[in-house]
């Protein structure tokens, strides 16, 4: 497979006669990242239905960075970048819970693949690498991720380059599986602008090309996207350049410039989520720290010396729930139970847009609910009171967000433990003040120790079924559109944290003195006369830090207005339309872009974050009727309807 961009990675050109030409479609997809992979997958799945085998057509990918992993997942990043997924619950490949009309197409998740890796590099050390079949090249890996994928278990959590080799893989054989003749062409370019009439064929232009590519339909599989700061981190950076301080603005973490923060110096940190715990990494193990166990067992960081001091803070003020350690044994929560389809329709037929707190939230807080006891009362009996029959009847009759779910619950469970607390899961520090900063340390260290405790311990079992109810409900709340970002932020802190070890480390950092927690509501000034940052919280009243850097530990919001992609941003300008948050608006039917009347477009499609159809995150957990699967197999069928259509145009003279 080729990645000129000059030249079709597919080598089967269809045959055309010199005098008369029936054009094959025409497809560009913008993005070459995972979404991109997902719905060539469904492309090839869904093609011998709706365009049929011997029916050809182009794609064309638009991307500057490789196939399969695309930008936020190439092979070229430090090998301390960790996935936050257990690779036995990374998969792109659709199963049976999937609903769909495409067919269903089975692959191997992260770590099955990993085993066939395993497979393939013994039998090449048996056979010798010139007898190699052409079957077994695509496990044909680096040594240094041939090593990784050999120690690869169904509960480690791989590192982001031996993901990005697994993607590159389905990418490769989603290709192969596209119809015969297919021509895949591969551009390492950026998309700056589509043109074209809605009931015409589309251009997409390249940036520094002067002709475009042309195109029958387009789709958008951008991923994660830089964006313009807003007026507070103008402000900060322009501070920052006038008093000659570091100021870091949101951005993917592997492509910002570290090396100007300085060892020993503080650095202000603002985000405890994942991006703040790359960022760990590579300032600690990256500048020469290491781990070792001390005799108690503990981790113990021994410091190279070379690491500045992070006083890390954030809304909440702790970091990301860990990932949960265990497997669920027995039954699963039937979920949706009170916020499924059936509640959704009824929330859409309702004049004007639904408000999310008053409407939606009383229905996810009553599903979440519903997995913890059920859980709860089939795996812990012992600590309930009372049959799960008579309790499940009695909650289904009170309304979503009533007091007397509250009353139900305090008697029939009896240790307050055992109860789902879902504001002071949302606001762990709310109440505590702390009467020094070393005093917040000790009782974050505190917090830390009892969550990785209790996400390791099947005892909590009810956390799990929570977290797949939380899966369900993303699935979903994406036919609800823009429903704001609050809730994007509580479903990532409790269920997309990450890895246990992690936050191991992070006790051994903090323990070290090398991290050093700022509290709940930390907020950043600036002192124009000592010429640093500032920051403070509601934690610890009247303590503040001052530091000469400033990182901001987060992604930037995937705003169309604030983008800095040029093809987003002139989509808009041309007539897209935004929903109130500035996410682009599509149908949730089949992905088609909305225009500001509210048409979808008949030849252009989006998928991912910057839409206001984002699914819950990069990849699927195996059997959980994952909403990103759903969608690429609805656009992708939508897509090959439309090229039937215009495969019936007229021929045209050569």
């Amino acid at each position: 497979m080729s990645a000129n961009p000059d030249h079709p990675a597919h080598p089967d050109h269809p045959f055309r006669s010199p005098a008369a030409v029936v054009p094959p479609a025409t497809v560009v997809i913008v993005g070459a990242g995972p979404r991109a992979t997902g719905l060539i997958e469904r492309i090839a799945a869904n093609a011998p239905e709706l365009y049929g085998d011997g029916a050809p057509f182009e794609l064309h990918l638009v991307d500057p960075h490789p196939p399969g992993g695309g930008r936020i997942w190439r092979p070229d990043q430090s090998p301390l970048l960790w996935m936050n997924s257990m690779a036995e619950d990374v998969t792109m490949f659709t199963d049976e819970s999937v609903e769909r009309e495409g067919p269903i197409r089975p692959g191997p998740s992260l770590a099955e693949w990993a085993r066939e890796v395993r497979g393939a590099h013994e039998v090449r050390e048996v056979r010798g690498a010139h007898e190699v079949r052409g079957a077994e090249r695509p496990h044909a890996l680096p040594p240094e991720l041939a090593a990784e994928a050999a120690a690869l278990t169904g509960r480690s959590f791989a590192t982001r380059r031996l993901q990005s080799a697994y993607l590159r893989w389905v990418y490769e054989r989603s290709v192969a599986d596209l119809p015969p003749g297919t021509i895949v062409h591969e551009h390492r370019d950026r998309a700056v602008r589509v043109t074209g009439p809605r009931d015409g064929r589309q251009q997409v232009w390249l940036e520094g090309r002067t002709a475009p590519l042309t195109a029958d339909a387009v789709i958008l599989a951008l991923g994660h996207l830089d964006a313009e700061p807003d007026a507070e981190q103008r402000a900060l950076t322009a501070f920052a350049a006038e008093h000659r301080l570091v100021h870091l603005p949101p951005e993917f973490t592997a492509d910002s410039d570290v090396s100007a923060l300085r060892p020993g110096e503080p650095v202000i940190v603002r985000g405890l989520g994942l991006a703040f715990v790359d960022l760990m990494a590579l300032l600690t193990e990256g500048r020469g720290g290491r781990y070792e166990r001390g005799p108690d067992g503990e981790l113990v960081y021994r410091p190279s010396g070379r690491e500045p001091v992070l006083y890390a803070g954030s809304r909440r003020g702790v970091p990301y729930h860990a990932k949960i350690g265990y497997s669920l044994s027995g039954e699963r929560p039937p979920v949706p139970r009170f916020f499924g389809p059936a509640e959704v329709d009824a929330l859409l037929s309702r004049p004007g847009r639904p408000d999310f707190r008053r409407d939606v939230w009383p229905l996810i807080a009553k599903e979440l609910g519903f997995a913890h006891y059920h859980r709860l009362f089939t795996a812990h009996p012992e600590r309930v009171a009372g049959e799960w029959s008579a309790f499940e009847e009695k909650y289904a009759a009170c309304p979503p967000g009533s007091p007397d779910l509250d009353v139900l619950v305090a008697a029939a469970v009896p240790d307050p433990a055992d109860r789902l607390d879902l504001d002071t899961l949302d606001h762990p520090l709310a109440g505590p003040r702390f009467g020094d900063h070393e005093a917040l340390q000790q009782a974050l260290r505190g917090h830390i120790e009892a969550d990785l405790a209790r996400r390791h311990d099947p005892a909590h079992s009810p956390d799990l079924a929570v977290f797949l109810a939380l899966l369900s409900v993303y699935g979903q709340l994406i036919r609800l559109g823009d429903i704001g970002g609050w809730w994007h932020g509580f479903f990532s802190f409790l269920a997309s944290g990450p890895p246990g070890p992690r936050l191991e480390q992070l006790l051994a950092l903090s323990r070290a003195g090398v991290v050093r927690f700022l509290g709940a509501e930390t907020t950043v000034t600036t002192d124009p006369v000592r010429g640093v940052f500032r920051a403070s919280s509601a934690s610890v009243p009247g303590h503040a830090v001052e530091a000469r850097a400033l990182v901001e530990a987060r992604l930037p919001e995937p705003t169309v207005d604030r983008s800095r992609d040029t093809l987003l941003r002139s989509l808009h300008r041309d007539g897209a339309a935004a929903t109130p948050v500035g996410l682009l608006a599509v149908s949730p039917a089949d992905a088609r872009i909305l225009d500001r009347a509210g048409r979808p477009h008949p030849r252009r499609f989006a998928l991912g974050p910057h839409t206001d159809a984002r699914a819950s995150g990069a990849f699927a957990r195996p059997r959980t009727n994952a909403p990103a699967f759903r969608q690429n197999d609805a656009t992708a069928r939508a897509l090959l309807r439309c090229l039937r259509e215009l495969s019936c145009r007229a021929t045209v003279t050569a």
